[in-house]
């Protein structure tokens, strides 16, 4: 096995481990959002504080759109 292929396959599993820990954290995320959501609403929270969870919520799907980009040209590049 040559040392580009290993680092391929490194590369390549590392991302699936990224990318699973990325959706498990996600789901855990939007999970704890609503909650946080439902109880901000019920709490009086301000607009700033709703406008941060808008704002983390709009970096994790930037970050999960970054990763599947990542995994795209790592397909691409070997053919």
């Amino acid at each position: 096995m040559s040392g580009n292929t290993f680092f391929a396959i490194v590369i390549v599993i590392l991302l699936v481990l990224v990318l699973a820990s990325l959706v498990r954290g996600l789901i855990a995320f939007l999970q704890s959002w609503h909650q946080a959501v439902d109880e901000a609403r019920d709490t009086g929270a301000t607009e700033l504080q709703l406008k941060q969870n808008r704002m983390m919520m709009a970096r994790i799907k930037y970050q999960a759109l970054a990763v599947v980009g990542i995994a795209l040209l790592l397909a691409f590049a070997r053919n």
